[in-house]
């Protein structure tokens, strides 16, 4: 809240917030999992995205305009065995940005979220080998997106030419997404 309030009052409001910051946790299955990692990952990729939004939605909302881009993943729609607690975080995510999306819908401020496949990013020394040979195997394209991919979409969905979009989620998935 005071780094939004700091920067509304530096440059005369907030335009647009990328909300991307996330951690993956174990990659083990269920049965395995620690609670106290579950919480930690839910802990940043839910409550951490929770907080920015609600921070930025004030000044967004005093100016009349906004684009809040969360960035989820397509585990977040089709889960990834043993990565229950960032897919179920990720899923989240959805479900928050669709809901915010139609509460702000004739505030000026639209919410949108992306869903990237796998991106080869810092996460991946979060992840064992395996789980990232699993990964690319449900990649019809047979690779990895790649962070200027990611980076334009997340762009138009930050700009003023995304109008009339709100509380939707965009695939970038290498043609994995199945919904």
């Amino acid at each position: 809240e005071a780094a939004a309030a700091r920067t509304a009052e530096a440059f005369g409001g907030i335009d647009v917030l990328v909300c991307s910051a996330g951690i993956t946790g174990p990659t083990v299955p269920v049965a395995d999992f620690p609670v106290k990692e579950f919480r930690d990952v839910f802990a940043i990729n839910v409550f951490g995205l929770f907080h920015c939004n609600k921070a930025v939605v004030p000044a967004m909302l005093k100016g009349g305009y906004g684009r809040i881009v969360n960035i989820a993943s397509i585990a977040g729609k089709e889960g990834n065995p043993n990565a229950s607690a960032y897919s179920a975080s990720k899923a989240a995510v959805i479900g928050f940005t669709k809901s915010l999306g139609k509460e702000l819908a004739t505030s000026g401020v639209l919410v949108n979220a992306v869903t990237p496949a796998a991106v080869r990013t810092p996460i991946f020394d979060q992840m064992p080998q395996s789980h990232i040979d699993f990964m690319l195997s449900k990649i019809p394209m047979g690779r990895f997106g790649t962070v200027d991919e990611i980076a334009a979409l997340v762009t138009w969905a930050a700009s003023e030419d995304c109008g009339f979009t709100t509380g939707s989620v965009f695939d970038a998935s290498g043609g994995r997404a199945t919904y």
